[in-house]
């Protein structure tokens, strides 16, 4: 199938979208990479009056260092490159591990860093990694420029916190700190399908080599982003012992989530796989955590 009719705009500059996106409301949709929004046009799920093009503005490409030792990305930074960044896989290596995870390479070749996050996929790896990673995504408007953290990005389905007049321009990331550790794990009919499930993970040891912190976060079993938050409580100022892993696993599926079931899973399987992926993640994790911070 064609899609609908529509009016096409490329601005050549942030201001120029920033103005359409302003002038045209909710009749626009803004083209990133174009690998979720052009198939559903195709198939006239969406059908916008006006189609935002943001590929001509070379300002909202780049990868560069924060002045904490964190990463900001420009939303149209192609995930081809944010995989083959020296940056991004020293100062947050979570995100260097997850790119290859999404669809394949023709994929990664066009599809944007921020154009995953503001689409929302529930299934999506990337929006799982800045919750987990405590990431913020920059808003700008001809009001002005405000920034949502990730644990208030994501309101439900294909829905963030982002208003009608507002476009992604930065996401930023903190950096990965010594003594942690990360993962991520996912399962899939076919590879480079969405996940079933999926999960991303990271870890901190304390001094003492119990657990600082850990942040669990699982896809592809809710609305949006899932952070176990009760598993990581239980891990908490706890030795990262192989049963309290397994633990805090079983405690993620059982009652952080409430997975649906489809043809392809039902929510019972998909909590066996939170469970196991989970587990399996927290031990890499805490691993990783162990390696870095020198522990023996």
């Amino acid at each position: 199938m064609k899609p609908a009719p529509f009016q096409y705009f490329a601005p050549r500059t942030l201001d120029e979208a920033i103005d359409l996106v302003a002038e045209h409301g909710y009749d626009a949709k803004i083209l990133a990479g174009g690998q979720s929004l052009i198939p559903t046009m195709n198939f006239r799920l969406a059908q916008p009056a006006v189609l935002i093009d943001l590929n001509h503005i070379p300002e909202l490409n780049y990868i560069q260092p924060n002045r904490d030792g964190g990463v900001r990305i420009g939303a149209m930074t192609r995930q081809a490159r944010v995989e083959r960044d020296d940056l991004i896989a020293a100062a947050t290596p979570l995100i260097h591990d997850t790119i290859p995870h999404i669809a394949h390479p023709q994929i990664r070749n066009r599809g944007t860093f921020g154009g995953s996050i503001a689409h929302a996929d529930p299934a999506s790896e990337l929006p799982s990694v800045l919750v987990t990673l405590g990431g913020q995504i920059l808003a700008r408007s001809k009001r002005g420029e405000r920034w949502i953290h990730a644990d208030n990005c994501f309101l439900g389905i294909f829905t963030t916190a982002m208003e009608v007049d507002e476009i992604l321009t930065e996401v930023r990331f903190p950096a990965t700190p010594p003594r942690a550790g990360w993962s991520i794990k996912e399962t899939a009919r076919r590879h480079g399908d969405y996940a079933l499930v999926g999960v991303t993970a990271q870890v901190n040891l304390a001094a003492d080599n119990t657990c600082g912190y850990a942040r669990l976060t699982f896809f592809g079993v809710g609305d949006g982003p899932v952070p176990a938050m009760q598993a990581g409580a239980i891990l908490r100022g706890e030795k990262p012992t192989s049963d309290a892993i397994a633990e805090a696993a079983r405690t993620a599926a059982q009652e952080d989530m409430e997975p649906g079931g489809d043809l392809h899973a039902s929510s019972e399987f998909r909590r066996h796989l939170a469970e196991v992926l989970g587990r399996r993640a927290l031990t890499e994790a805490f691993e990783r955590a162990t390696t870095r911070g020198g522990v023996a």
